[in-house]
């Protein structure tokens, strides 16, 4: 087996606390005008467009954008315009494009028709020079570098970064600011956690169930995915409030759940759950709170809005180890590329 810091995965992702550093310092200015420029538009909605990882980080921005400035946020499908050729009515609203890549040609699709439909188009994309950033009204760089792994986790990190930077410019929260300011250092710390009892679990896991709410939904999402293109291992994201509304029938003794909370309003409804799947025998794995008969796994404390960014980080290093363990390579999982061109 590999020694987990010799894969590209381990390596990119101890970048993050770098690449966000970075991108705080680059995007400083670019950021107050575009605060200046929403805020002057006052938009009636914001629609995420995006694929993959950096759709899990658009769940992020519709709890943050919908609790921090009240404004209906929602995902479209960019299949809409890609293959049914609609353009939608986008007047009076902000049309956010998240992508790694900024390259695939069904969200380029629904940029122009976007734009066609009335929508100011702002575009978090990690690749400067790409289709998406030269043709969106308002380009964020994420200044994650270059990522080869398969596997998105620094740009995924720099996608959170940058979801928070343009809500606390928007709103002019200053908290919210400071917080992140503090985020490099943060990382840095989440990524030393062992979150070894983990791996001991999942290590011959066959399906599990990941956990969140809120503005940690967009993590269990995330952490669904690297389950399976890592590691092989069938696993699904659930909000804590959709448990007992279906997924509980799957849940005997010994099944796997990892749960993320991070310290809001959700954690309350959280440690409830995650105590009566304990009381049921399920192998419960806690981030960010402590209840009996859990595994926990060491978390970093921060601003709330900030916490979800740091249990992905230090879950990243977990993921990796599991995937050497598992006997796979989570550099180059089967019949995936780096950029996906779905039409």
């Amino acid at each position: 087996m590999l020694p987990e810091n010799t894969t590209q995965m381990y390596c990119e992702a101890g970048q993050a606390p770098e690449a966000v550093r970075q991108q705080l310092a680059a995007n400083a200015e670019r950021m107050e005008r575009l605060g200046e420029r929403l805020r002057q538009l006052a938009p009636r909605a914001v629609v995420t467009c995006a694929r993959g990882s950096s759709d899990h980080a658009a769940t992020f921005a519709k709890y943050l954008i919908e609790t921090r400035l009240g404004i209906l946020t929602s995902s479209s499908a960019p299949s809409v315009s890609s293959v049914y050729d609609a353009t939608p009515d986008l007047r009076g609203t902000v049309f956010l494009a998240i992508s790694q890549s900024g390259a695939s040609p069904d969200l380029l699709s629904a940029v122009r028709a976007a734009k066609a439909g009335g929508a100011l188009v702002v575009a978090l994309v990690n690749a400067e020079s790409s289709p998406l950033a030269q043709t969106a009204d308002f380009t964020v760089p994420l200044c994650a570098g270059l990522e080869r792994s398969v596997a998105a986790t620094k740009s995924y990190i720099a996608s959170l970064a940058a979801i928070i930077h343009l809500v606390a410019s928007w709103s002019r929260d200053q908290g919210l600011a400071e917080a992140l300011a503090q985020a490099p250092a943060l990382l840095e710390r989440a990524w030393l956690l062992d979150w070894s009892a983990a791996i001991t679990r999942l290590r011959f896991a066959t399906d599990l169930y990941v956990i969140g709410r809120g503005l940690g939904l967009g993590v269990a999402q995330e952490a669904a995915l690297k389950f399976k293109e890592t590691c092989g291992l069938h696993a699904e994201a659930v909000s804590s409030a959709e448990v007992r509304h279906g997924p509980m029938a799957l849940i005997r003794a010994g099944f796997p759940v990892l749960i993320f909370t991070q310290n809001d309003e959700t954690r309350g409804g959280i440690e409830v759950l995650a105590t009566e799947l304990a009381a049921r025998r399920a192998d419960v794995m806690l981030a960010g709170s402590k209840v009996s008969r859990a595994v926990i796994l060491p978390t970093e404390a921060a601003n709330t809005v900030i916490e979800p960014m740091l249990i992905v980080q230090s879950f990243y290093r977990m993921v990796n180890a599991l995937s050497l363990a598992r006997g796979r390579n989570p550099d180059q999982p089967p019949y995936l590329n780096k950029v996906t061109e779905t039409v």
